[in-house]
């Protein structure tokens, strides 16, 4: 599934998700902004990793005196991804 999230206090401008169906696998991700190594690095190193332990890895990085992180921002992304999909009406198996 694929979600668009818009960070704050961080140079990127969006973050774009692509999350397995059964949300527990992040796909791809893609910062739109921010520091171009930087966030090409984190998009690759968290291809294929479950959601759980980015948000685990991620969530309490700081940039600088900045309260938040693009990395940090990437977990509250996937923390308001999972919750989307909770609400989303589950497929009936065939």
């Amino acid at each position: 599934m694929r979600f668009s999230y818009l960070p704050a206090g961080v140079c990127s401008r969006e973050i774009q998700l692509d999350i397995s169906d059964d949300g527990k696998t992040v796909k791809q991700v893609m910062f739109i902004g921010g520091c171009s190594g930087n966030t090409q690095g984190i998009e690759k190193l968290v291809a294929g990793m479950p959601v759980n332990k980015v948000i685990a890895k991620l969530k309490d990085i700081r940039c600088g005196t900045k309260e938040t992180s693009c990395p940090a921002q990437l977990a509250e992304a996937l923390e308001c991804a999972k919750k989307r999909m909770a609400l989303l009406p589950k497929q009936p198996k065939e």
